[in-house]
């Protein structure tokens, strides 16, 4: 089949079903975009993930004047102090050490709480000292934990990641949802995109029956109507790519400078989802147009 035999075929086909076509293009456009939302919002919690448990540590609370821990029988000594923190250094899961006073823990107190009517009620000597602990894997913390809890001259040994986990299941949740609306939105696109070429195919039956009288090949005949689907594909795909970098750079132009606290995805997170975006937009299109025209174009 000569190529500008077959531009032309599409051409006319596109013409012919303009507003369908024009359909199907806004309407993959648009469960790509969802779709790409979906495999960004992986990349963000990733994203977040990897910032926030580098910067992760383990407080090792010592006893203190309010500790009620059994393993506190009264306020830590110099010694379980001094054997506490030479332990801890030499656990090869650990990267530093930072003591922190009580007269340093009340400040840090005071500053978090300085609008607060708790800030009044509280003096330096009823702040427990501390050992900040950073690991070099964030994930070995259980090491520490173990190590340390119930130990003589130890109150409480807490874990950050702990309370980070709530927050990252829940933005899992959020990110499996998306990924769900944006799969179902390509299954409503695959079933337009089946109901084009249907109609499509319903209207030129004629000319592929004539087609086939002179001998054209079921290729030659499907290829036209399969390359229809293809094209709307690809222009949806490259809306969605330019939805996509569009929501990237309000991120990073009026997000991003607001929330300091964290990270974001970059662009590389953007192309690859783009890219995994062509291959779902062009596998869907192929697949959908050709189960269609096997079973409504027969040749």
């Amino acid at each position: 089949m000569r190529a500008r035999f077959l531009l032309s075929e599409v051409r006319i086909g596109l013409r012919r079903n303009l507003t369908m076509t024009f359909a199907v293009v806004i309407t993959v456009a648009i469960s790509l975009s969802l779709l790409g939302i979906g495999l960004l919002s992986n990349s963000q919690v990733s994203a977040m993930k990897d910032y926030w448990y580098d910067k992760i540590e383990v407080s090792v609370y010592l006893c203190g004047s309010l500790s009620e821990s059994p393993s506190c029988t009264g306020v830590v000594t110099s010694d379980q102090r001094t054997q506490i923190m030479s332990d801890l250094k030499a656990l090869p899961v650990v990267d530093t050490v930072y003591f922190e006073s009580q007269a340093e823990a009340f400040k840090r107190f005071q500053e978090r709480f300085k609008n607060s009517a708790i800030a009044q009620n509280v003096t330096v000597d009823q702040m427990p000292e501390s050992f900040r602990v950073k690991l070099k894997d964030p994930t070995q913390f259980r090491v520490v934990v173990s190590a340390f809890s119930g130990r003589p001259g130890v109150d409480i040994v807490q874990d950050q990641r702990a309370i980070l986990e709530k927050f990252f299941n829940l933005l899992g949740v959020l990110r499996n949802g998306a990924l769900i609306v944006g799969l179902a939105s390509v299954l409503t696109a695959a079933l337009l995109i089946s109901n084009t070429l249907r109609i499509a195919a319903f209207n030129r039956r004629r000319e592929t029956g004539v087609m086939k009288l002179v001998g054209a090949t079921s290729l030659s005949i499907q290829l036209p109507f399969l390359m229809e689907g293809v094209i709307s594909a690809i222009i949806g795909w490259a809306i969605a790519t330019g939805l996509l970098a569009a929501l990237k750079s309000v991120i990073d132009s009026k997000v991003a400078p607001l929330l300091t606290f964290t990270k974001f995805f970059g662009w590389g997170e953007v192309w690859v989802a783009s890219g995994y975006l062509l291959a779902t937009g062009l596998v869907v299109s192929i697949f959908a147009s050709a189960l269609t025209l096997r079973r409504y174009l027969k040749v």
